[in-house]
């Protein structure tokens, strides 16, 4: 069990849907965080809201960061390092997204969702390991998605960054599991966040209908199952009805997956 009292958690991403909701929760379960993300007039907001709210553990730090370069998650590693505080669980939960095809896609917009979603995760992971690994003891938890099992039409650029973060995650799951350090990927279906509205170009945008909102999962709850997924040091984790199924159906039943989709997609 990874023990989420006094834990100290750096979390990215801090500000966005699953971030507010990872911030609250983790709170209320004594956690003491490290927020970061790229806005900090928003994080310090975030952070005086919540605090009112919740009394239960501790936000220590708020850091500004840019992880869509090399440069700036280096940055934030040395500015965490300076608190002097070890990190007990490293949360990477920061992503973007688009919709396109993927010819029709700006090169530097699916570039730099490459680098937020898959590089800087590997780049934290690969700062802090080192430090986890000399204690014999951490927990990095890789925030993925559904689409890092299936790549619908219009995803393949935010699939391939998400099937990335799951290969990573279970290469390093083997690689540290002798140091005592836990990793856990989080496979949530489309939930009710700013990832919804993300930017969308081309064909395949002119002709889609949207995504259906009565579909999108309550965040709340998906990260109430992500934390207790966490506390067991799960490593594979579906933390929705829907998300569990669809991996089930694609895994056991892919013939039937493929003409369901196509199906839907010919509706």
């Amino acid at each position: 069990m990874t023990n989420l009292d006094r834990a100290v958690v750096l979390l990215t991403g801090a500000t966005g849907g699953f971030g507010q909701e990872l911030t609250r929760q983790l709170l209320q379960a004594g956690s003491r965080l490290v927020l970061t993300d790229l806005d900090r007039q928003n994080l310090d907001n975030l952070a005086a809201k919540i605090s009112s709210e919740i009394t239960t553990g501790e936000i220590i730090a708020c850091i500004e960061s840019d992880l869509s370069n090399q440069k700036g998650c280096e940055t934030l590693y040395y500015q965490v390092k300076a608190l002097d505080i070890p990190i007990d669980i490293l949360i990477n939960n920061a992503g973007i997204g688009l919709f396109g095809r993927m010819d029709e896609v700006p090169s530097d917009k699916w570039e730099r969702l490459m680098q937020v979603n898959l590089l800087a995760p590997m780049r934290l992971s690969s700062f802090f390991i080192a430090d986890m690994i000399d204690r014999r003891q951490g927990h990095i938890v890789n925030i993925s998605s559904l689409a890092g099992w299936v790549a619908p039409a219009g995803l393949a650029h935010y699939s391939t960054s998400k099937f990335g973060l799951r290969g990573f995650s279970e290469g390093l799951f083997n690689e540290v599991k002798p140091y005592n350090i836990k990793v856990t990927a989080v496979y949530p279906f489309f939930s009710r966040t700013p990832i919804l509205q993300s930017e969308c170009y081309g064909t395949l945008a002119r002709d889609s209908k949207g995504f259906p909102e009565h579909l999108a999962t309550d965040p709340a709850k998906v990260m109430a199952k992500t934390i207790k997924a966490i506390a067991r040091n799960q490593l594979h984790v579906f933390p929705d009805k829907i998300a569990n199924s669809i991996q089930l159906l694609k895994q056991y039943f892919p013939k039937l997956f493929d003409w369901m989709s196509d199906r839907l997609t010919a509706n």
